[in-house]
């Protein structure tokens, strides 16, 4: 009997990753990729360039049900890891900043309060974070504090039966636009978390401008002085550093993807450039070296979706340890970087214009390789791991 000839591969999906995943996860991939289509890729230039991110996406992305989707109850979708990996990786293909925006909402500020609260708090929030009619954001890092963050010098302190804040919280997105922020403090007792309206006295948020990377994002500084805070701000199931820490293991997940996603455009946008860019009487796509390029950047980029693919089953079966976590957004990152950059240089001087998304991409992705913990902060979670000896101190 003859063998059924076996199809050509997609020039972008070359071994064929799509066929892995369920009708379900392509629904949702297909779903937030025509979204990203018809609202994002037409404005995000014009976004990246004013510095800004509108407000409103918050209800669009709510309403898509892609805020806490990957969370159960409390009006979130409760959609399997996959399925979140695969949004982030499309919301990421638009922009970075989109997928910092719903990253930050779902796996920080709302798996916080998921996690760590209790249920009054999960129902007085939750719900109305789900659908972006309130927004959140994570404060942890602090201006002298980024990779050592149980040095944090934001302290809490009991007043009678509430708490006082003080302390001042760095690089915090939708710091400025947030209904409310999770807050992490140092304590008599530890590292506790703290839900902090913005109406508290005592609390603002101001914009950090002139950013060259991230742009179209929020991204503030917290101050918080003599901060008054009742007992039920606290997160009553969140005690210690792993707290914080566990909640940014959840967005570092969604950053093996969504790196990607930024990956994916840069490579597509270099590959169809070199088919319609002429030198030397012949498209550019036609010379070895330039084959070579896209050849290389294609190995990464389905080597790095397959990888996140991987962890996404892991994650759904449980079996998923935050070093594997720490593995993919180490290599998925450094890779996507590398793409961004040799696209750029498939583009010459068209790569570095507004134009053409790569340079918008490369950029960010600068930002993306350092926050949720940096690549050398990565590769020493994972030395340790292989070696069992700890290079931190």
């Amino acid at each position: 009997m003859l063998k059924a000839k076996a199809a050509a591969p997609d020039a972008t999906d070359f071994l064929d990753v799509a066929s892995l995943l369920s009708d379900e996860e392509r629904l949702v991939r297909d779903t937030v990729n025509a979204y990203v289509r018809e609202r994002v890729l037409p404005n995000v230039a014009g976004w990246f360039e004013a510095g800004t991110l509108p407000r409103d996406l918050g209800h669009e992305l709510g309403r898509l049900g892609l805020l806490g989707m990957h969370l159960h109850g409390f009006g979130c979708a409760g959609a399997s890891a996959v399925a979140y990996g695969l949004a982030c990786m499309e919301l990421e293909a638009g922009d970075s900043g989109v997928r910092s925006f719903a990253s930050v909402q779902g796996s920080l500020a709302m798996y916080a309060i998921h996690r760590w609260g209790d249920e009054g708090q999960k129902v007085a929030w939750l719900p109305a974070m789900a659908t972006g009619e309130l927004i959140g954001c994570f404060g942890l890092t602090e201006p002298y504090f980024g990779s050592n963050p149980g040095g944090m010098r934001t302290r809490a302190r009991r007043a009678g039966a509430g708490w006082i804040l003080d302390g001042t919280k760095m690089w915090i997105t939708n710091g400025s636009i947030a209904d409310v922020a999770i807050v992490w403090a140092a304590t008599d007792e530890g590292i506790r978390g703290f839900i902090v309206p913005r109406e508290t006295r005592g609390f603002a948020a101001s914009d950090i401008h002139r950013k060259l990377s991230l742009r179209a994002s929020i991204t503030s500084e917290l101050v918080l002085t003599d901060c008054r805070l009742p007992a039920e701000a606290l997160l009553p199931l969140a005690d210690g550093l792993s707290a914080p820490l566990a909640c940014l293991n959840e967005a570092r997940y969604g950053i093996v993807w969504g790196a990607m996603g930024a990956a994916r455009t840069c490579y597509e946008t270099a590959l169809e450039y070199s088919k319609t860019r002429v030198q030397f009487d012949r498209a550019i796509g036609g010379y070895q070296l330039t084959q070579e390029k896209l050849v290389n950047m294609l190995l990464e980029l389905d080597k790095g979706t397959l990888l996140a693919l991987h962890l996404g089953r892991a994650k759904d079966a449980g079996r998923l340890h935050p070093a594997q976590v720490s593995f993919g957004k180490l290599n998925n990152v450094r890779e996507a970087l590398a793409i961004a950059r040799e696209a750029r240089t498939v583009l010459g001087a068209n790569g570095v214009t507004l134009e053409y998304p790569i340079i918008r991409h490369m950029n960010n992705l600068e930002s993306v390789l350092t926050y949720e913990g940096t690549s050398e902060m990565h590769a020493l979670v994972v030395g340790k791991e292989i070696t069992g000896l700890s290079a931190f101190t």
